[in-house]
This record gives structure tokens, sequence and C-alpha cells, in this order.
């Protein structure tokens, strides 16, 4: 009953976007408004509130920086070997093998198992996920998108990019004891709220618009289920890696089963958005599609873990 908790909201925002989009509710043109909104305005902010608010343990390092060459791994791996999924999607398709979407899918259904003490295995991932999403991979937009390479004006274009200026400035108020000092003040209560106002629509207007673009092209099939088995392998052979770099932790089951859950869920929902400067119509068409049909392969993975580790 919680993965249906956790799932039922997901694929009803999916299925209005999908509606939406069927019957004319919503233009394109609407739809890609709701797009600039989100993107450039309200994800920046909410990058920021996510890196200011996090508690960035100096034990955790080895794990978090296991889990960020785990994601260039995955992306490496996809540039050398897209031709298995076509060259129509070889721009696209390293972006859908790195990163996990932890917030709304993973860590849900971890804690539906384990409980709400445990949220902190999944989310120390989510902290190498966070900088690939929001540093690694709008730089790498950033270069793919222009046509002058010239070092000094990439170097602009990324001091400009509002994901990396609120990167550095979540991690240097962090760093600097500002979280700290503001959630002892009568203040921090008016800063939750209104990035709780700011924060909060964004998961539902980003799995609208994915339900939107949700388009299954026959034509395509053969290139989903061939990135899906691929992104598959990719992250059991990630898995691997904890149980030889990480012994002691992946002995606790408890842990072994964040591990499991967090890698084998869809790619991270903003994703798509992220590299939108270097798609078209099709393309969002194809990684609606993608993150939906992995979204199969979570719950497979999750009831396989209840009824077997459990």
């Amino acid at each position: 009953m919680d993965a249906i908790t956790t799932l039922f909201p997901v694929f009803i925002m999916l299925a209005l976007g999908l509606l939406s989009r069927i019957k004319s509710f919503i233009t394109y043109e609407q739809k890609e408004g709701v797009n600039a909104i989100v993107f450039n305005i309200l994800f920046p902010i909410m990058v920021f509130n996510l890196l200011f608010t996090s508690h960035i343990s100096t034990s955790a390092i080895g794990i978090v920086a296991y889990v960020f060459v785990a994601f260039i791994f995955a992306m490496i791996v996809g540039h050398f070997l897209s031709f298995l999924t076509g060259r129509k999607i070889a721009h696209i398709s390293p972006y859908l093998l790195t990163s996990v979407e932890g917030g709304n899918v993973a860590l849900p259904l971890y804690t539906s198992i384990v409980g709400m003490s445990y949220a902190t295995n999944t989310v120390i991932f989510d902290l190498a996920a966070s900088m690939i999403v929001f540093v690694t991979i709008p730089i790498l937009i950033a270069r793919q998108s222009s046509g002058d390479t010239n070092i000094k004006n990439l170097i602009k274009e990324m001091l400009s990019n509002s994901f990396l200026i609120a990167v550095i400035l979540g991690v240097s108020l962090n760093l600097l004891g500002f979280h700290n000092m503001l959630s002892s003040t009568q203040f921090y209560n008016v800063y939750t709220n209104t990035m709780s106002m700011i924060t909060g629509p964004i998961v539902g207007m980003i799995l609208f618009i994915i339900g939107y673009n949700l388009k299954l092209d026959l034509e395509t099939l053969p290139s989903l289920i061939k990135l899906v088995l691929l992104r598959v392998v990719i992250y059991v052979i990630v898995i691997t890696g904890f149980f030889i770099l990480f012994p002691d932790l992946m002995a606790d089951k408890i842990y072994m089963i964040a591990v499991i859950i967090y890698f084998l869920s869809p790619t991270g929902f903003a994703v798509p958005m992220l590299i939108q400067p270097i798609t078209n119509e099709k393309d969002q068409d194809f990684m609606a599609a993608f993150i939906s049909l992995f979204m199969v392969v979570t719950l497979i993975v999750y009831t396989g873990v209840v009824l077997f580790i459990m």
C-alpha cells in the first residue's frame, strides 16, 4: 500500500499531462512556457535550497565521490555505446543514463520499506547526483549547444549559468555556517515557508510536462528497450562496486536495500529539461517514454526487494 501511496500521484500527474496533449487542453507553446518557468526560475532556487540546507558530513565524502564517479562512468559508457540505440538519439542517450530521481521515487519507496529514520542513506547519494545534474550536465550542454568552443567564452557562459551560481551560493553559505545561524533565529520559519511555496509546484509541473511529451512511437521502441537494458546493466555494475568498496556497509541489509532501490530508479525528472537546448520535440517524446518505461523496472525491483530481501 505504501508503494501505491508513493507512485499513484506520480502516474496521475503523468496522465494529466498526457490527457492535456491528447485533448488539446494545453498547446505546445503553453507547455514550453511552463518549462521556462520551472527551468529558469524555480529550479535554481530549489538547487540553492537543497545545498544550503543539506548536512554535508566529511565521513560521507568517499561514498559521494564513488557515486559521482559512477554517474560519470554511466555517461561515458552511454557515449561510446550510443550506436546501440541509434544515431537519432545519440546526442541525448548518455544523459539519460546518468543521475537518479532520488527525492520523488527512490526515497519514498525506500522509506516505505525501512522507515524515515534511514532516509539519509539515499540522501547522501543525491549530493553526488546534484553535482552531476546541476553542474556537470549544464556545463556539457552549454558547450554542446554553443557554436563557439573558445575556452574564455565557455568559462564566461558557465559562470553565468543560473544552476552553477545556485550551487556555488548554496554550498558556500552552508559551509560558512549561515544555515545554522539562520535556523537559530525567528526568521527560519519564514525562510522554510517561502521555499516550500516556491519549490512545492516543481515536481508536479515536471511530471505534467513528462506526461505531455509521452508518445510511444513503435519506431523508437527498440531503442527504448536497449537503453533501458543498458541502464540496468550499468547500475548493476555500480551496485556490485558498493559490495567491493564498502563491504561493511553492504553487510547491513537496510543499507543494501537503499543502494539497490536507488540505483535502479529512473533518470532524474529534471534531466529532460536541463538538456532541452540540444533537443527537439521527438527527443522530448523519447525521454518521456524512457522515464515512464523505467518506472516499470523500478516497480519490479521494489516488489522483488519486498518479497525476497525483507
